[in-house]
């Protein structure tokens, strides 16, 4: 792919959930920013898929940010977010599969037939008939 680590800003913050000492003393959560409008390695083109495909998680000033904090390590995490934020760049640069237009085949459109006809049955069933003999 390309190199974005120089783009990339990293800031530390205390995990959350259980760990008891060590959680409430180390900063191992990772949270890494890269700023898509501001960046000179990607082109015009990427930038705009990036703000097109993953317009719900950038922030209003147009940052991707993404945290990490599964290891009890910060240099792990950071390695980690840094794994995540390319997977997030690289599934936004891939192109949708187009769907291929098929027919419903005759097996599921008589069952759908079939399933209409007993919804139908069943109805007329329950209304009220003239008891008159």
């Amino acid at each position: 792919m390309f190199d974005l680590s120089s783009e990339l800003q990293f800031q530390t913050s205390r995990s959350s959930g259980p760990g008891g000492q060590n959680v409430n003393k180390v900063e191992s959560k990772v949270e890494v920013r890269l700023n898509i409008p501001a960046s000179q390695i990607l082109n015009e083109e990427q930038k705009q898929k990036i703000q097109q495909r993953l317009k719900s998680q950038l922030t209003t000033e147009g940052d991707l940010v993404v945290t990490s904090q599964e290891s009890r390590s910060q240099m792990k995490n950071k390695e980690l977010a840094v794994k995540k934020l390319y997977a997030v760049l690289t599934k936004a640069f891939e192109e949708p599969r187009v769907r291929k237009a098929t027919k419903p085949t005759k097996a599921s459109t008589l069952e759908r037939l079939q399933t209409k006809r007993v919804a139908s049955e069943r109805k007329a069933s329950r209304s009220r008939k003239n008891w008159e003999d």
